[in-house]
């Protein structure tokens, strides 16, 4: 016999044996059976949004250092009308820094963003612009049901003046629902991030302020509860505008404990600080999960505010 003829004999040999025990299958290896592929399981439903609070607002803050360039009346509309419709039945709000502290680390006076109401006259301790800031906004919100906080960051300025002042200013807008006070920046020569507000000085407040228009409230506005008056509460709104959290877990426990310090008072929360922004920008609306983790976590919530200072990461400017 050939070598030839021995060779393809042995080919036709080992293809009769692959055929017998690979029964016709191309492959001995194929023969398992393939795997079925496990079906995905049902996709887990979203928690339900928390139930909104009765007169919950939510919006912006807004300020003469926090943007730039400071928006259009109608950017401020859209915008917080964008926050506000993010939790169905609130209202759109606005904190207006209207007066800020005028330098020095807030041991000097203060900065008033619209001109002398009363040219001529003084007001201790105040610099006052030639162009008013916010009324072209403050006009627009009177037509759009915005309302409207005006925060002072009173440094060395008296506070009840700084209440007169305002109210001489910008009492006549209907969009207008109190007046609000940045602690931090309270009497900051005299005490390491503000001087706490007693109860007298609150009470004050609120009655001077309500002076104007019985519907008025003052917010106080700290991150540290001890700055705030240690019992009176009556006609007071709490803001905490705490940063640096980490996580939206460690957010939502910190600005518990405000809640719970001050229940059943209303309380705030500021937030979308850029020192949050490495957590928040990760989440898929950070104004709306966020809100819904702070109602959800705090009944006594009723104030909702993104900082002007990443407004524009939120909603681009025009």
């Amino acid at each position: 016999m050939s070598r030839a003829i021995g060779t393809l004999m042995s080919v036709a040999l080992i293809v009769l044996l692959l055929f017998a025990f690979g029964q016709g299958d191309s492959s001995v290896v194929s023969a398992m059976p393939p795997k079925t592929p496990t079906p995905a399981g049902p996709t887990p439903t979203p928690p339900p949004p928390p139930p909104i609070p009765p007169g919950l607002r939510a919006g912006l803050r807004a300020s003469n250092y926090g943007i730039s360039p400071f928006p259009s009346p109608t950017w401020w509309v859209n915008s917080i009308n964008s926050m506000a419709s993010r939790f169905p039945g609130s209202v759109g709000e606005q904190v207006a820094v209207v007066v800020e502290v005028s330098g020095g680390g807030g041991r000097r006076g203060c900065w008033a963003h619209f001109p002398n109401p009363t040219p001529g006259t003084p007001w201790p301790n105040v610099t006052f612009d030639d162009v008013d800031l916010f009324e072209p906004a403050f006009d627009a919100f009177d037509q759009s049901g915005i309302q409207v906080w005006l925060q002072v960051e009173p440094a060395r300025c008296d506070v009840p003046m700084l209440i007169d002042l305002l109210m001489l200013q910008y009492s006549h807008h209907s969009s207008v629902i109190g007046f609000g006070v940045d602690v931090e920046w309270y009497r900051r020569d005299l005490v390491r991030f503000g001087k706490p507000v007693t109860d007298a000085e609150g009470q004050a407040w609120v009655a001077q302020t309500t002076s104007y228009d019985p519907s008025y409230q003052v917010f106080l506005k700290h991150w540290l509860t001890e700055k705030m008056p240690p019992t009176y509460r009556t006609g007071l709104v709490f803001i905490d505008d705490s940063q640096g959290h980490g996580s939206l877990t460690s957010m939502v426990n910190e600005f518990s404990v405000w809640g719970q310090t001050f229940a059943p008072a209303p309380v705030g929360f500021q937030y979308g600080y850029q020192s949050d922004k490495s957590w928040w920008d990760d989440l898929a609306d950070p104004p709306r999960d966020i809100g819904n983790a702070l109602l959800t976590a705090i009944p006594n919530t009723r104030d909702l505010l993104w900082v002007d200072f990443t407004a524009y990461d939120i909603w681009p400017p025009e």
